[in-house]
């Protein structure tokens, strides 16, 4: 039963199938067609400062900065600053066609050089994969950096808009251009992009934070292990293998963590900037809230814990502890020492976290466990043994269990790591040749029922939340297209200049929530980068240094870290993945409704104004803007239903494929773990081919 669930569950988690679980996952968050909503608008904006820069002209430089001004480069006249910001947007809008299909093409090509490093560390010597290996890392190392340097380019173009619009208002309000209520608002906006700004600058740091805590656990996890195999049981040989699991989902979940910080709404950071506010001018210690690298870094152990705990599981059988088993009679004391280590190694990296709530939770768990192992360890042969304390003792470990079970719950709400992950080929090719038992859990249906029901309720959470999503889109799409009619209704002898600041401060937002994508953009790359420089360094090193175990275990120092060595380059992989699909959808939409509207844009800058085609260029520009932003839209809700549709393909297949095999459950067990599951996930709101493994 157990090598027949260890079988479908791999074939449930090939490569392929984790690639599109992982842009399920993160499309709520990651779907650029809903940041690309208020781009026509933009566009459209534009088109309006080009028509009006031919109304009376004024000076704004009545009140200079002292230094000068860092963007307006012609401060006498406002025509010419509405033409400037024109200018710089249609090359923002052009460089972010350009650089999106170049990282489109280029991120296409990642698939071809994860199969071919896949294939050199399935099928070459250590010699093979010491020269070959590098090169295949190596190549997608470099897309990452060109990557990394094509989205900042775009990045600060955006940048250089907002800026240029966000000095002009500045020099507006200097200069006394307007007073009462239209001052406010403008200084409301003003503030509410500093913010923003701040926002950027705390996501910046933390993802720098994540990338230094990603690159540290990486880089540790083969001493972890060979600690933990150094100090293993006689006769726990297969147990070795649930261990460099738990070591595996921690990697796993401190990268899905860091891409989700990455993904995560604004408002998010936002929310982070003002705790960082809060914290700099109170006098009160923080430790009430978690900051988001510290939160990720203690929830990548949840896996680990749960495999730990699985390893004393096995010992309960009926309501009655295997002593016979547990027992270590070279050794004259129970085998529960070396997990009571393993406890006590998962404390002492969660103390390195700053204070909080959750790292409570997490150390409480640890604690929980070395109490049991401890008392375990008073167990002797020729005493008896009470059976009252064997119950309670029994009682304590289903509730670690379950509150393991919850938190692992939490740390994929989270995280967004998928709730069915594979093994590692070495592990699995390992186990599947190993005689006996497949797993060192007996409990093997219960996990599977475990990942079923996490899985169910993940996707829900999912689909909740791209629902939401969406009916926020849709709600600011009437705004959007209001604010286009009342642009298209405006004649020249309207425009005042209050109509003016309201344009410009309308462009301001829409462009900010462009230029927030390309930011996250950069960070997807940087990661990227950083797995692979991990993998060229340490872990290629730690291959090539790395002697075979004298201990003679079935899954060795070098099959760890042969599989540690798949595992960056898979997720390295996926978030490329992840990219490329963005990449598509951006140059989708930016073919289809934006770069002819920025052509156009183009045109009416060259025109002369006061001929009759320009008033129709400019009217074509706006009817053509307010028809892309329906359109968008209706990508949006189509996109919609197509992820709607994998979402349900998704878990008819986990359901048909793995319940199918597991045997009938009592109702009461079945209602507990969904009982767990939901709990978890309430709290987290806010093969055998080698094919398979690329």
């Amino acid at each position: 039963m157990d090598a027949q669930i260890a079988k479908t569950s791999q074939s449930l988690t090939s490569a392929a199938e984790m690639r599109e679980t992982t842009q399920m996952l993160m499309q709520p968050n990651a779907n650029w067609e809903k940041y690309l909503t208020p781009a026509p608008l933009s566009i459209a904006i534009m088109g309006e400062l080009v028509f009006i820069s031919s109304c009376d002209d004024f000076s704004i430089n009545k009140n200079p900065p002292p230094t000068g001004y860092n963007y307006i480069k012609y401060p006498d006249s406002f025509r010419a600053c509405l033409m400037q910001i024109c200018n710089s947007g249609w090359h923002a809008f052009n460089e972010a066609h350009k650089n999106m299909d170049q990282i489109r093409i280029h991120t296409a090509m990642v698939p071809d050089y994860m199969k071919a490093a896949v294939k050199i560390l399935f099928q070459g010597n250590d010699e093979v994969i010491e020269t070959l290996l590098p090169n295949q890392l190596e190549n997608i190392r470099t897309i990452a950096d060109e990557c990394v340097t094509l989205a900042e380019g775009v990045e600060k173009k955006y940048n250089d808009v907002i800026n240029l619009i966000q000095e002009l208002l500045e020099a507006c309000i200097n200069a006394k251009h307007f007073q009462g209520e239209e001052l406010e608002k403008v200084k409301r906006k003003m503030k509410e992009t500093e913010m923003k700004k701040k926002s950027a600058k705390v996501l910046n740091e933390q993802c720098k934070k994540a990338m230094e805590a990603m690159k540290k656990q990486m880089e540790d996890a083969q001493d972890e292990f060979k600690k933990g195999m150094d100090s293993l049981p006689t006769g726990w040989n297969m147990i070795a293998m649930d261990i460099a699991r738990g070591f595996t989902e921690t990697l796993t979940g401190i990268v899905n963590g860091a891409t989700a910080l990455i993904t995560a709404p604004v408002r998010t950071a936002c929310s982070a900037a003002e705790k960082v506010s809060t914290a700099y001018h109170s006098n009160k210690p923080q430790e009430e809230d978690v900051d988001k690298v510290s939160e990720m870094t203690i929830y990548s152990r949840s896996g680990e814990i749960l495999t730990i705990i699985a390893t004393l599981k096995q010992y309960v059988n009926d309501g009655n502890i295997d002593w016979h088993n547990l027992y270590d009679q070279k050794n004259k004391c129970t085998k529960t020492t070396w997990t009571e280590s393993l406890f006590q190694r998962i404390s002492e990296k969660l103390e390195e976290v700053p204070q909080c709530k959750l790292k409570k939770k997490a150390l409480s768990l640890c604690n929980r466990g070395i109490n049991i192992c401890m008392e375990l360890a008073t167990y002797q042969p020729d005493k008896w043994w009470d059976e009252r304390k064997t119950t309670q003792l029994i009682k304590k470990l289903q509730k670690l269990n379950d509150d393991a079970l919850a938190f692992d719950c939490k740390s994929k709400a989270t995280s967004g790591s998928p709730a069915l992950t594979p093994k590692p080929p070495m592990m699995f090719k390992v186990e599947s040749n190993s005689s006996g038992r497949q797993s060192a859990s007996q409990k093997a249906s219960e996990n599977a029922r475990f990942r079923i029901e996490q899985s169910r309720e993940q996707l829900k959470q999912t689909r909740d939340s791209y629902e939401k999503c969406v009916e926020y889109m849709e709600k600011n799409q009437k705004e959007l297209t209001d604010i286009l009619v009342e642009m298209q209704n405006c004649k020249i002898k309207d425009i005042d200049f209050n109509t003016k600041i309201k344009m410009l401060v309308t462009g301001l937002d829409a462009m900010g929530r462009v230029k927030e994508q390309w930011e996250k953009m950069v960070h997807f790359f940087q990661i990227v980068s950083t797995l692979v420089k991990t993998s060229l360094s340490k872990t290629l090193h730690n291959f090539v240094t790395t002697a075979d175990d004298g201990k003679k275990l079935s899954y060795t120092n070098r099959h760890f870290t042969k599989d540690q060595l798949y595992n960056q380059a898979f997720q390295a992989s996926n978030i490329a993945s992840l990219v490329h699909m963005i990449s598509g959808t951006y140059t989708e939409v930016s073919s289809k409704y934006l770069m002819d509207k920025v052509s156009s844009l183009g045109r009416l800058m060259a025109m002369d104004k006061s001929r009759p085609e320009f008033l129709q260029e400019r009217l074509n520009l706006q009817e053509t803007c307010q028809a892309a932003q329906g359109s968008i839209l209706q990508l949006v809700l189509k996109n919609k239903k197509e992820f709607e549709r994998k979402t349900d393909a998704r878990m008819a297949k986990i359901e048909g494929e793995l319940i199918a095999i597991l045997p009938a459950a009592p109702p009461q067990e079945t209602e507990r773990i969904k009982e767990i599951v939901q709990a978890g996930y309430k709290e987290g709101e806010f093969g055998e081919g080698e094919e398979d493994y690329y």
